[in-house]
């Protein structure tokens, strides 16, 4: 059964158009001109409980209306939008507690306090008990390794720190649903490794149902199997990554160093050289002559090491939108 279910789930918004300068202001005065922007376009699709789903596209897809939609902060302009059994923009307690929006560029905790302080101010929102506050608190904050940092003011905090406040924030109400909006935005390599690992441990240990978008396509590929793929409101994909980067990938990237140099049009017989430099090729073979083209490699060359990786997940997609229109 789906924990989240949308159909034909359509938001626009209208904007108001004025001409420059005073004479565009008096014209205003007496008649104005609207734009309606379609944000999101009649989409549907569902996730069962304890799904990681990716939810990806450019800007201006329509992502982020998306989840304002299903947290009940939007209403939609048509459709319907069942979260939990709950639709959104009736914004019942009983719902607003089952879940939680995080998103990577709004700030929620209280600027000139420690974080502790917001989250006591959230237990109280929430109605946590005093045991089970002080357990959350525990398990989150050693996971994330903030224990050190929870009485310091929010403004002194790195931006990794704060983000990672945010989420505990978020998290006191042990929300089962969670929409997770650019939750690694801003943040340094090794904090959105840290976060990733995060949420791939909530997910696990607390069965968690996360929507993620995300334009850091390596949270999308260490997190995610299944992927939503959204532009201009309108759903281009829905299914597994996995069928997607063999449908859009037809190369594997072989990266290797050598003892001696080995010419580049040698190198090119085996595949497309995309780098090359003096004791290291990276090379683009083809995926159904991987092993052959491998193993032919280290039998002619003095090989010092080597690597066989798929390709990004930027390519992929820049792929799969190349082929969509």
């Amino acid at each position: 059964m789906s924990l989240i279910s949308v159909k034909n789930l359509t938001k626009s918004f209208s904007s108001y158009k004025k001409q420059p300068g005073l004479s565009g202001s008096i014209k205003s005065l007496f008649k104005r001109e609207y734009q309606k922007t379609l944000a999101v376009n009649d989409i549907s699709f569902e996730i069962k409980k304890g799904e990681l789903v990716g939810f990806i596209g450019p800007n201006g897809a329509g992502k982020t209306t998306t989840l304002k939609c299903l947290s009940g902060l939007i209403y939609p302009t048509s459709g319907s939008v069942h979260v939990a059994d709950f639709k959104p923009f009736d914004r019942k307690n009983e719902f607003l507690k089952k879940i939680s929006l995080v998103m990577g560029q709004k700030n929620q905790l209280w600027w000139d306090l420690p974080p502790m302080e917001s989250f006591l101010l959230n237990k109280e929102i929430y109605e946590v008990e005093d045991t089970k506050f002080k357990k959350i608190i525990d398990e989150l904050t050693e996971l994330l390794d903030i224990k050190d940092v929870l009485n310091i003011q929010v403004r002194k905090l790195s931006l990794g720190q704060r983000m990672k406040c945010e989420l505990v924030g978020q998290l006191i109400h042990s929300p089962e649903i969670l929409f997770l909006d650019e939750p690694t935005i801003g943040l340094d390599v090794v904090m959105q490794e840290n976060l990733r690992e995060f949420i791939k441990e909530y997910n696990t240990k607390f069965e968690a149902t996360i929507l993620l978008t995300s334009h850091y396509m390596e949270d999308v590929k260490k997190l995610c199997k299944r992927v939503i793929i959204i532009d201009h409101g309108k759903i281009m994909y829905d299914g597994e990554l996995a069928p997607l980067v063999r449908k859009y990938s037809k190369n594997k990237i072989l990266t290797i160093t050598v003892n001696k140099e080995i010419p580049k049009d040698e190198l090119s017989k085996y595949g497309t050289v995309k780098e090359y430099s003096a004791g290291r090729a990276v090379i683009a073979i083809s995926r159904e002559d991987t092993n052959h083209v491998t193993a032919k490699i280290l039998d002619t060359y003095d090989i010092d090491e080597f690597t066989v990786e798929e390709p990004s997940i930027e390519d992929v997609v820049r792929k799969f939108f190349s082929s969509s229109y």
